[in-house]
């Protein structure tokens, strides 16, 4: 009888230690993201002086004046293709990379295994130098490609990483049967494995988007046209020589953080699902 109250009380503390653990991570989470967005409805002075409460005067102008413009739009765009040719890059690249490393044995699969993974050590940051001497050698300046080739190459080494453990974990039995019905290795990579990978391509195919819709120092290095801007670069016209429209930077950043939550809620049981995959066997 002790020992089962005592369970219930383990269970008990268990259950509250949870309940206040996640409340305080989504208020960490919640309240920067209301703050922003309440900031966007407020002017310059109520944000100055009232910065986490409600607005004095509402000001929706703010966001309308946004969304009615050409600017934001056109900056969007440009994230939107940005992001949608280095997602499609990375996923396509990194899967067959990660079938090879997976079930293709061969001499310096390791070392060259590693060699990707090195990537994950250093961020775009500390490369821009060679990196722009390289694009602008390629004739790739002020182009799209020039920020989608470095955000694919400084991806590959965790995409390949999520891959190969989910292709190492699907059943060895499906192998072998292909192998015995005579499929080679593009043949099961094409019409077994990647039909079963839906969830690891949603998690890699995520994780691609949101760190390209979300750069900032590739764009600003690689772009000189502002017909050419992505969203990130957008917030730099609200900035005057003696002052910057903070309220409708608040604005702006609502706005375009928004198609990255609503696709990151859509797809949430997918990414969870990649994300755990490998977690028993790698």
């Amino acid at each position: 009888m002790t020992d089962m109250a005592s369970s219930a009380r383990i269970a008990t503390g268990t259950k509250i230690y949870l309940y206040v653990s996640l409340t305080i991570i989504a208020a960490i989470v919640l309240v920067p993201l209301l703050t922003t967005a309440l900031g966007g409805f407020k002017d310059l002075g109520d944000l100055r002086t009232n910065p986490f409460g409600l607005p004095v005067a509402w000001h929706p102008e703010n966001y309308t004046d946004i969304l009615f413009g050409d600017r934001y739009w056109r900056q969007m765009m440009n994230s939107l293709i940005i992001a949608t040719l280095t997602v499609c890059l990375t996923v396509s690249v990194s899967a067959m990379a990660a079938f090879t490393f997976a079930h293709v044995k061969f001499f310096g699969a390791g070392f060259l295994l590693n060699y990707f993974l090195i990537g994950l050590m250093f961020p775009a940051a500390t490369a821009i130098l060679p990196l722009f001497i390289r694009i602008r050698d390629l004739g790739l300046l002020n182009s799209y490609w020039g920020v989608v080739l470095p955000q694919v190459s400084f991806g590959l080494g965790m995409s390949i990483l999520l891959f190969r453990n989910y292709f190492r974990n699907l059943p060895e039995e499906l192998f072998q049967a292909a192998i015995v019905d005579g499929c080679g290795y593009i043949r099961f990579f094409w019409h077994i494995s990647l039909p079963l990978s839906r969830p690891i391509i949603a998690t890699v195919s995520i994780i691609s988007f949101v760190g390209s819709w979300n750069s900032y120092i590739l764009p600003l290095i690689m772009l000189n046209s502002e017909t050419m801007y992505p969203w990130p670069l957008g917030i730099m016209v609200y900035r005057g020589e003696f002052g910057t429209a903070w309220q409708l930077v608040l604005a702006f950043i609502t706005l375009t953080i928004m198609p990255t939550i609503i696709v990151f809620f859509l797809a949430q049981k997918h990414i969870i699902a990649g994300l755990t995959a490998g977690a028993v066997k790698s």
